[in-house]
């Protein structure tokens, strides 16, 4: 286990962030992560972060600490029942190939999460989701390690109070816990959700006759790559804002106003929007300021078009959201974890 200091971050976050960590190591193994946090190697004092992918992170400042990567691997089956695989991935597995292998063994279940960036350890502490599909629908149990008391832990469904791109990882137990593996329940028999966005179509056009797991991943991944810039070209983490959810009412209002305003029914009395249209209908999209700016394709991407700082996106950031309470008078909400 190699222990570096004072080295750039710009590689290790999807942004391309260029900022420094004071020192920075990589564990495999949960006996190197706890000869690191329990021995003499990190003072107790110093702030630590733990990056994964750096997929759904912003870094607006250097870490004076240490900075840990997850590169926890491995892949298999622990069991399968009537109906089910049980596969456990560890947290340093990269999300897409995670998502293929799957689909090369026939477990069903996540396919709509194709070519979501980042690796597995994030999918639970952000619920990740799209096209209908959330981890919280597939999920079954992990594994993290206790910083605090020095021990690992076993998280259930409930343990981990899934809500919208939330868990307590995000909140209750935010940088208590490193996430060490996750157990997807995966079907033997797919239960297809194609009405979610363009599937359907993005299906036909593809002339799939007879539905499959590998066609509608490859239906998703054709649908991401046309809307949503490859961060090895482009700096980005994906979608930078959540889609806000506000009272059936207060959505009647704005429809009223707004006759094109796109809404999805979140529950009793409650309704999502989409913030990409809210973001578009103030004037973002496209937009750039040196090399920060609002995709041109999908106005919920905010990207690094090369050196852009972590402050130059976070000011473009409060920018929008500033103009979209004052158009809408909705608050949005940031998706990616600022540091």
């Amino acid at each position: 286990m190699e222990i570096r200091h004072n080295i750039s971050l710009r590689t290790y976050n999807s942004f391309g962030i260029d900022v420094s960590a004071r020192s920075f190591a990589a564990f495999t193994s949960v006996e190197e992560l706890a000869e690191l946090v329990t021995g003499s190697t990190i003072p107790t004092t110093d702030p630590l972060l733990i990056l994964g992918g750096g997929s759904n992170v912003l870094l607006t400042q250097p870490v004076d600490g240490w900075v840990l990567k997850n590169d926890l691997t491995g892949i298999e089956l622990l069991q399968e029942d009537e109906d089910h695989y049980y596969v456990k991935a560890q947290a340093g597995e990269n999300w897409h190939g995670f998502v293929q292998y799957c689909i090369a063994q026939e477990y069903a279940g996540v396919e709509n999460l194709s070519l979501i960036p980042g690796n597995v350890g994030a999918s639970p502490m952000q619920n990740i989701g799209a096209y209908g599909v959330e981890i919280k629908d597939i999920f079954h149990e992990l594994r993290a390690y206790d910083l605090l008391e020095k021990t690992i832990r076993h998280f259930g469904l409930e343990d981990c109070a899934f809500g919208y791109r939330e868990s307590v990882f995000k909140n209750r137990y935010k940088g208590r816990y490193v996430i060490l593996d996750v157990t997807y329940r995966l079907n033997k028999k797919p239960d297809f959700h194609t009405s979610y966005g363009a599937i359907k179509q993005e299906l036909e056009r593809m002339g799939v006759q007879e539905l499959s797991i590998q066609a509608v991943s490859q239906a998703v991944i054709n649908i991401r790559s046309c809307k949503l810039p490859d961060p090895k070209q482009i700096g980005n983490a994906g979608s930078f804002f959540k889609n806000p959810v506000i009272s059936s009412g207060q959505y009647d209002i704005l429809q009223a106003q707004y006759p094109a305003i796109p809404g999805y029914a979140a529950g009793e009395g409650y309704t999502k929007i989409a913030a990409g249209w809210l973001i578009e209908q103030c004037g973002w999209k496209g937009y750039r300021k040196g090399d920060a700016g609002c995709y041109e394709k999908q106005a919920l991407v905010l990207v690094n078009y090369g050196k852009a700082s972590g402050k130059d996106i976070w000011e473009l950031s409060q920018s929008i959201i500033d103009s979209v309470k004052e158009k809408f008078g909705i608050l949005l909400e940031r998706e990616v974890n600022i540091i």
